[in-house]
């Protein structure tokens, strides 16, 4: 399925976090959100999740805008990871990934046959079906993260929504969570920190900053060394990765003290449409790369 945000407004206490936004989820690709901390990423993903509710705007599941949905309706069809664990469970990890089938349960049913299927399958798929008798608390950061994930794919969605979903993982776990999503293909729509992560596994990326959408497209036309000294505010460069082809960001440590002005609609990073609204590149015609 696929998610439209349009001209979306978030505020907290009278001041606006997001505003504006504006972007495709396509169907089947996984999109990625990536900018500065403070930038909008997580608000905007929490209104996808319905954690929050926008001021204005709208976010649309295939046409349908999620806020008329049923909430057990939506849940069947979006999962999220947010970066808000919530409290300690005590419960087996195997009891907090069956969780993930509530949206398809009566009250007080009990699980059937497809249910454990698809709960030890998700367990297998983030290389916890070993632990799954061990208590929740008694896990390390990573484990739990990987236990959340295994319960977002529980619930068998058809929009994965995932916040910061490398976070806490080793470098084995987080190269195998990216490959992961690659071969699931389903509608994902992501934020990630590390933009090397971004470049190799999002079809697609909107950059945010202060709230707005500031450029969007395919990695290798978004990660340009301008955007990264207007957004980020750091000296880069962009080059090829010798394994794989992706786009590899290379950053100068010794920059400390680049000068970052402020995006206007004159950077290249942020040239404003006639209608006023960041522009987008379009990515060309035919599959993404030959890795998948």
């Amino acid at each position: 399925m696929r998610i439209d945000i349009e001209d979306l407004h978030v505020a907290y206490a009278g001041r606006t976090v997001v505003a504006g936004a504006q972007l495709v989820a396509a169907e089947g690709e996984i999109t990625g959100l990536v900018g500065p901390n403070g930038s909008g990423k997580s608000t905007l993903l929490r209104t996808v999740y319905r954690h929050l509710r926008p001021v204005a705007g709208r976010v649309l599941l295939a046409g349908t805008d999620l806020r008329e949905m049923a909430p057990v309706r939506s849940a069947r069809h979006v999962a999220a990871l947010p970066q808000e664990r919530g409290g300690d469970f005590e419960l087996t990890v195997r009891e907090v990934v069956a969780m993930g089938r509530t949206p398809y349960k009566r009250a007080f049913a009990g699980e059937d046959a497809t249910d454990r299927e698809i709960v030890a399958r998700a367990l297998a798929d983030v290389g916890m079906d070993g632990q799954a008798g061990r208590r929740f608390t008694a896990l390390s950061g990573g484990e739990r993260q990987r236990v959340l994930l295994a319960r977002a794919f529980a619930q068998n969605p058809d929009v994965l929504v995932l916040d910061e979903p490398t976070n806490h993982l080793d470098i084995r776990h987080q190269v195998e969570l990216l490959a992961l999503l690659r071969t699931r293909r389903r509608t994902t729509l992501v934020s990630l920190h590390d933009l090397n992560a971004a470049a190799s596994v999002c079809d697609r990326l909107h950059v945010l900053h202060e709230g707005a959408v500031v450029a969007s497209g395919p990695p290798r036309e978004v990660l340009t060394p301008a955007l990264m000294a207007e957004v980020f505010g750091v000296r880069a460069a962009v080059t090829d990765h010798p394994l794989t082809g992706d786009p590899l960001i290379a950053f100068d440590h010794r920059a400390t003290d680049l000068h970052r002005p402020p995006l206007t609609q004159e950077s290249p990073a942020c040239a404003a449409s006639p209608a006023g609204r960041p522009s987008t590149t379009t990515p060309a015609p035919g599959p993404r790369s030959s890795r998948r």
